[in-house]
């Protein structure tokens, strides 16, 4: 796990994992960057990491009964965007953090999509969508997110191409420690380039009007008059055993610009050009490393005939802590086609006919790779994603294969409190066996699978585990747990 060693804990997740406790509603979640990511490796195509708890794996689209959802693991960064996922046990400190960036190849699969989901998930915000609700609010308690958002720098690029093409009724994430809401209209955006400069104000969208029901703060409020209490942006209230946000270095750094009035588009321009006066003839002399990036945030985005609806409805919450916007519910009618999900009560949690498809197209893609095949235009896929749809018609649906299998297996020994966490070993490598059982279901290789051998063999070449608990990869080896665990390998949850 990446997270400083002073505020490594066990936490209470050990309890679902073991049984001991059981998540009282279905919960689904996306991967982040404060995960135990060797464990959701395990998961890639997603699979349930504890009884009731279920993990979307890199990318995904899923049903619970009439809602269709789709997941992006990951955090934005763009220099491991276009890499294959290379990780693999025991990581490195530069691997540790680089496993949770979000891949090309997982997008690419979503923006294959060609019909209408209800729900997007994502963990960190996609990219500019803080232009399109109370920006001003957001940066005066949130005075370091302000020259990343007007350089384009905030949030998640991935995110922002799926957001586009699939335009979900709702749009939900997290990562940046605060309540946020706002919309955005696909009405102007129709088969035009994303651009996520920063917006003129007569461009933004009141989301508090638009949304309704959010008891965010207006946002003509001085914050002068902001009773700390009552703020969702609140930055005063302190917790002293609170991951601080900027000592993590995959979220916008602390800096403390002055806030300005208004976001123009001139405005940005000239600031991007003064904080980049260097001559041409003077980078001309630099070697080729320090040329300016080719910019990563305009990509075109072509949108189907049956992805019709007009307007996505973000929110964002703030950390499970007290006197924090932490929790919001909703009531959310489906806009998609749900004539072929399980609708009945109680519902259930059901494949997706188009999502299988699209895995089996991209099956025999190695994600290890180093060489991962080029991004081909979207009708270079069609044909076969529609074959392949017919195979999960055929075999699947009408073999009544489609909904979810209960299948959760503990794969490594449970934590024991007794004993308590001094792990003296890397963690292990497993293969999971729900992976093993959905690449059986489609008739695809499994890649998350190594021999014994192979295993063993990354291990001996492992450097010593760092006396502060471990070099990162998460608590699965060491002491500290009791029994052996089912699947391959040894070690820890």
């Amino acid at each position: 796990m990446s997270v400083p060693p002073k505020y490594r804990a066990i936490g209470d997740f050990h309890e679902y994992y073991s049984g001991t406790r059981v998540a009282p509603y279905l919960t689904l979640f996306v991967g982040g960057n404060h995960e135990a990511s060797n464990h959701l490796w395990e998961l890639y195509y997603g699979g349930w990491v504890a009884p009731n708890i279920y993990y979307l794996g890199a990318a995904n689209i899923i049903n619970v009964g009439p809602l269709r959802i789709a997941g992006l693991s990951g955090i934005w960064k763009g220099y491991h965007y276009k890499k294959p996922h290379y990780e693999r046990l025991p990581y490195g400190p530069d691997e540790v953090k680089s496993i949770y960036h979000v891949r090309e190849l997982d997008t690419r699969k979503l923006l294959q999509i060609r019909t209408q989901v209800d729900v997007g998930i994502s963990h960190d915000w996609p990219n500019g969508i803080e232009w399109k609700g109370n920006w001003k609010q957001l940066f005066r308690f949130k005075p370091h997110f302000e020259a990343d958002a007007k350089s384009g720098r905030l949030g998640n690029i991935a995110a922002k191409y799926v957001m586009d093409r699939l335009r979900p009724r709702w749009w939900f994430a997290a990562h940046l420690h605060c309540k946020f809401s706002a919309v955005v209209s696909h009405v102007q955006e129709a088969d035009s380039s994303t651009n996520t400069d920063p917006p003129s104000t007569a461009n933004l969208v009141d989301a508090d009007k638009a949304v309704g029901n959010f008891d965010e703060i207006n946002i003509e409020i001085d914050s002068e008059k902001l009773p700390n209490e009552a703020s969702d942006l609140a930055t005063n209230i302190r917790n002293d055993d609170e991951i601080n946000l900027d000592m993590d270095d995959d979220i916008p750094n602390a800096r403390k610009p002055p806030v300005a009035e208004a976001p123009s588009h001139a405005d940005t321009q000239g600031a991007l050009i003064e904080m980049n006066d260097v001559s041409s003839e003077l980078r001309d002399q630099l070697p080729a490393a320090f040329a300016r990036p080719t910019p990563t945030s305009t990509h075109k985005i072509s949108v189907p005939d049956a992805i019709t609806n007009k307007a996505t409805h973000f929110l964002a919450l703030d950390k499970c802590l007290p006197n924090r916007r932490f929790l919001q519910v909703l009531d959310i009618d489906p806009i998609s086609d749900s004539r072929s999900a399980e609708c009945t009560e109680p519902y259930r949690l059901t494949y997706d006919k188009e999502w299988l498809a699209i895995t089996r197209t991209f099956a025999s893609i190695d994600p290890f790779t180093s060489a991962l095949p080029p991004n081909l235009d979207e009708s270079h896929y069609r044909s076969q994603i529609e074959a392949e749809e017919a195979w999960v018609e055929e075999n699947l649906v009408k073999s009544s294969k489609m909904v979810v299998p209960k299948n959760f297996e503990i794969t490594a020994p449970v934590y024991d409190r007794r004993v308590g966490l001094h792990p003296k070993e890397h963690p292990q490598e497993y293969t999971n066996p729900q992976t093993v059982a959905f690449c059986k279901m489609l008739e695809i290789h499994n890649f998350f699978d190594a021999s014994e051998e192979e295993r063993e063999e990354r291990s001996v070449k492992a450097p010593p585990v760092a006396s502060d608990g471990g070099r990162g990869g998460g608590r699965r080896g060491g002491r500290g747990f009791v029994g052996r665990g089912r699947g391959r390998g040894r070690g820890n949850k």
